[in-house]
């Protein structure tokens, strides 16, 4: 009996560094934990994320009207480019146009203020306030839908301390007024292309008001109707999934976008 227990033991001890490992394997895979090559791997692997869209292999635009300029840009798994390799427009405009960048992007992260890894604490802690920057470019992040942050409304206010920041708009006006005073630059918005969410088509509205208040800059990829006539096949590289592309697709769908509007809007 003693040996049979033990055999038992020794199989559940298996079984459970089995079952260790799997999950291991699928954090991994998910870019979390000790196995996170498993997912640099399969990124590395997709047609999108092909060596001859790196950084390295692309095209500087000549003469460009952002040659020079230092870009300050604040977002989350989107800028940051988690499906692909850590490479999002941020680094194709920088090299396509000859600027200077800082990016600061966390995945996961939501505009509104309720932890330490919001957009505004990142932004008053992790971005310095004596910099000089052309334009400071933020993300319209889809985490806040999709946790279901209350949108909130439009202040009558211009005041940091009259601002909701745990609400999406109260948020969006907070970075807004602090960027403008702090940076005293340009402040220029970007949301994602369509997906399935009215929750996030409801902030792009709203972002689409508080343009008309504050006469920041926004990038409106969700409303763009040539964005979206992109096809199937085009779709299929461009995006691991509904919200986040891969490196062609920042390079070949997102960043000409980004670029035409950026061109215009500060070379004015």
């Amino acid at each position: 009996m003693k040996k049979v227990g033990k055999v038992l033991l020794i199989i559940a001890l298996i079984l459970v560094l089995l079952l260790a490992l799997a999950y291991g394997a699928l954090q991994g895979l998910l870019g979390h934990g000790p196995f996170r090559f498993l997912n640099t791997m399969y990124l590395k692997s997709l047609p999108g994320n092909a060596e001859i869209y790196r950084p390295e292999n692309v095209v500087p635009v000549e003469n460009s009207p952002l040659s020079g300029m230092n870009l300050c840009f604040l977002g989350s798994s989107v800028t940051e480019g988690a499906a692909s390799l850590e490479t999002s427009f941020a680094e194709y405009i920088a090299v396509r146009n000859n600027c200077t960048y800082v990016k600061e992007a966390v995945g996961g992260t939501t505009l509104a203020d309720n932890d330490k890894t919001s957009y505004i604490q990142r932004m008053l802690h992790n971005i310095d306030p004596n910099a000089q920057f052309d334009a400071f470019i933020c993300q319209l992040s889809t985490n806040d839908a999709s946790n279901a942050i209350p949108l909130g409304e439009i202040s009558s206010s211009r005041n940091l301390e009259d601002f909701d920041t745990k609400t999406v708009l109260g948020a969006l006006e907070y970075i807004i007024v602090y960027a403008d005073t702090t940076w005293h630059c340009p402040v220029v918005f970007y949301t994602g292309t369509q997906y399935d969410s009215p929750a996030y088509g409801k902030m792009v509205e709203q972002l689409l008001k508080l343009q008309e208040k504050y006469e920041i800059g926004v990038i409106d990829l969700w409303n763009d109707a040539e964005m979206n006539q992109v096809s199937e096949e085009d779709y299929k590289l461009y995006m691991f999934d509904g919200i986040h592309p891969t490196q062609a697709g920042y390079l070949n769908w997102w960043t000409p976008k980004m670029e035409a509007y950026l061109y215009d809007y500060l070379g004015q």
